[in-house]
């Protein structure tokens, strides 16, 4: 499975907490991620991710494209819903995408817990 990780700033802690927690099931598959997002989970984790852009430097756009080209099968975007975004409009972009692709996608916590557990257990 292709899966994808990206998170805000103010998220990137809990995207570390998220991967260290299900390490395991995350190097048994191809990891992407925005620049520093993925800097700091590699780092934080061993894990092999294939980095982009910075999101407002276009790696949100980056992603996009390897969604509208049917080249991720999830994403994990921890996103900061009380924090005005530079590139909220890339950010739009890329949830239409994933809606009309009908890529899984988390936003938050929870949600990504729950679908990495299907993950997991092979039931995504």
């Amino acid at each position: 499975m292709k899966i994808a990780l990206i998170a805000h700033d103010k998220k990137k802690d809990a995207m570390i907490q998220l991967a260290i927690k299900y390490k395991d099931t995350l190097a048994e598959h191809e990891l992407y991620a925005t620049g520093t997002t993925g800097t700091l989970v590699m780092g934080e984790t061993g894990l092999s991710i294939i980095r982009m852009k910075s999101g407002p430097l276009g790696g949100d756009q980056q992603i996009g494209s390897m969604v509208a080209e049917g080249k991720l099968d999830l994403i994990v975007f921890l996103r900061d819903p009380l924090t005005s975004q530079p590139h909220e409009p890339d950010v739009s972009a890329l949830l239409r995408l994933c809606d009309v692709q009908s890529i899984p996608l988390a936003t938050n916590v929870k949600s990504a817990e729950i679908m990495l557990k299907a993950v997991k257990n092979k039931e995504i």
